[in-house]
């Protein structure tokens, strides 16, 4: 049933309802503020990184299959998740963890949004990329940057769990950058994927520097505490809806005003699109990504 044809809201429920209704979700996203702390700690001792890190076998099993990849591996073959932390290295570690927590939530489906498994994930991947590349040119936090980039749809993810529960033959109109869908959710739920995804974060313990920039995403100029980070996540949506373009088509070049906050011309951000296709070609050879194989198992959902 399209959302347009229902004749009641359905906006009783609240994102915080929402969130403690869906069970299925994996909540080992919650590993990254934990690991950001850390890593942020020059008193850290890669011990205390390994020990959060083997919290999870799936986790451990990511990073070690990645450090023993062609480009990490060298042809040595490490066994131990403490080697591997060593041979990746602080630097890296933090991104590969985060691709390892979050495929199991990102990397399915959206059937309330006509949306696939690949291009779920492909876009979670791109955004994440091109907030860490804008982070680095504004002087912004690059970790942060990074999370939210990679978990800032997390909230369809959990209103299509609810939908799947509760309401399966609705459907909700995806219209691509910058609206989304929007519209349809606010018509069918009283609110958006960013609010229900911001809850989720924060039901997840993530500080409001990196749930805010997801709860206001669709109003960057409205995040009064956080308006470069979530201008930079407007942008980086951009970025990715440009490389990833789909049946939505490539947006339109982003208006100025956006920009602002950060200090970068729309013609700059353009010119970014070619660097972002290069690295996101990486990070999906490194991943096993690619034309036929373009996001890991599906789990879940």
């Amino acid at each position: 049933m399209p959302v347009d044809a229902m004749m009641t809201s359905l906006s009783v429920f609240t994102p915080e309802d929402i969130v403690r209704e869906v069970k299925n979700l994996p909540s080992a996203p919650k590993v990254l503020p934990h690991l950001k702390r850390l890593l942020s700690d020059g008193n850290s001792s890669i011990h205390e990184i390994v020990a959060l890190i083997r919290i999870d076998p799936g986790i451990s099993a990511r990073v070690l299959r990645v450090a023993n990849s062609a480009y990490f591996g060298k042809g040595v073959r490490c066994v131990a998740v403490d080697e591997a932390v060593q041979r990746v290295g602080f630097d890296e570690i933090y991104n590969l963890v985060g691709f390892a927590v979050s495929a199991p939530v990102m990397a399915r489906s959206l059937d309330a949004y006509a949306l696939d498994a690949d291009t779920v994930w492909k876009n979670a991947v791109a955004c994440a990329l091109a907030a860490e590349m804008l982070a680095l040119r504004t002087a912004q936090d690059c970790d942060v940057a990074y999370t939210i980039g990679l978990l800032h749809s997390v909230g369809m993810v959990v209103i299509d769990e609810w939908i799947r529960a509760n309401q399966p033959q609705l459907r909700l109109r995806f219209t691509g950058f910058p609206r989304e869908a929007v519209a349809s959710e606010r018509i069918a739920l009283g609110f958006t994927q960013a609010e229900a995804g911001a809850a989720l974060l924060q039901h997840w313990d993530f500080p409001p520097d990196m749930s805010e920039p997801v709860r206001w995403q669709y109003a960057p100029r409205s995040s009064a505490l956080h308006t470069k980070m979530t201008s930079l996540l407007h942008a980086a949506k951009w970025l990715r809806s440009v490389v990833c373009a789909g049946a939505a088509g490539k947006p339109a070049p982003l208006d100025a005003g956006m920009l602002q906050p950060l200090g970068l011309r729309p013609e700059a951000l353009e010119r970014m699109t070619g660097e972002l296709e290069s690295q996101l070609s990486a990070v999906s050879s490194l991943l096993e990504l690619g034309p036929g194989k373009t996001r890991p198992p599906e789990q879940g959902g």
